[in-house]
């Protein structure tokens, strides 16, 4: 009986896990670019009570005994499928259609990839401008560097192109590309499920993911394309994620069960004495 009180405990922690997990699916439903989790569960491994054998009289038996010892978290796997295209307001919104990340110098000068396209213009103090996220990281173009421009470019005027090319309004109010490497790099991957979760938004190459591959170079990947003026919302499926949650609070419940009666098993056999 000892052993049940292991086994269901195991189960609920396997179950906060998961409660855990849908949780912060729900508390990030508006965060431009998240991407659902899932946790993943397996068994632990089975104890062997009594092997195959034979009776005191010699009658076969040929199936052994063996009792499981619970269940454990394996994994949380992420969810990469695309999520809404949001209309926004803003000129350096840009959202990706297809299966392309934007490139992002991080403050250790480690490269990271997102799909949180809400960009903006920030002024470097050597008279250019800087394109980069809401925490002020730099965007990267197609050869990794930053995408800077000279600070006399009125921002609202920039347009994109669908892979990603900034342009500029000439004389006649026609967009040309800007000089320069003007281009916001998209890379893809070949295993997006070995990519290392870095916040909510924010992905680092692992062995697992492969190295990033550059859409603007790689031949043997299809393009994504770039949308201006959107934003890629998250996922995240309120109504699933409700009934998921639903279905791991009445398994912890159902585990808590188990515990309360094995304890009342426990204290019935210690009162036979009495």
């Amino acid at each position: 009986m000892v052993r049940s009180l292991w086994t269901a405990a195991t189960g609920m922690n396997a179950q906060q896990t998961n409660v855990d997990t849908i949780a912060n699916n729900l508390a990030n439903v508006n965060t431009v670019g998240y991407k659902s989790q899932v946790a993943q569960f397996k068994s632990l491994l089975y104890q062997t009570l009594q092997t195959a054998t034979t009776t005191a009289n010699g009658d076969p038996k040929p199936t052994s005994s063996q009792v499981g010892l619970g269940v454990r978290n394996s994994s949380i796997n992420s969810i990469f499928t695309q999520g809404s295209l949001l209309s926004s307001n803003s000129p350096t919104s840009f959202a990706i259609e297809g299966e392309g990340y934007f490139a992002i110098r991080g403050g250790d000068g480690e490269t990271y990839y997102t799909r949180n396209g809400d960009f903006t213009w920030a002024t470097s103090g050597n008279g250019t401008m800087m394109l980069t996220n809401q925490d002020g990281l730099p965007v990267l173009n197609t050869r990794g560097g930053t995408i800077t421009l000279p600070a006399n470019y009125v921002t609202t005027r920039i347009t994109i192109t669908n892979e990603g090319t900034l342009c500029y309004p000439d004389a006649n109010g026609n967009p040309q590309p800007i000089q320069g490497e003007a281009t916001i790099g998209m890379y893809q991957f070949n295993n997006r499920g070995g990519l290392i979760r870095k916040g909510d938004t924010l992905w680092a190459v692992s062995p697992a993911s492969g190295e990033a591959l550059n859409e603007a170079t790689n031949r043997n990947v299809v393009r994504s394309r770039m949308v201006q003026n959107y934003l890629e919302g998250s996922n995240v499926q309120v109504a699933d994620e409700m009934v998921n949650l639903i279905v791991a609070q009445r398994a912890y419940e159902m585990n808590s069960k188990a515990i309360t009666t094995t304890d009342e098993m426990m204290q019935t056999a210690n009162n036979l004495k009495r």
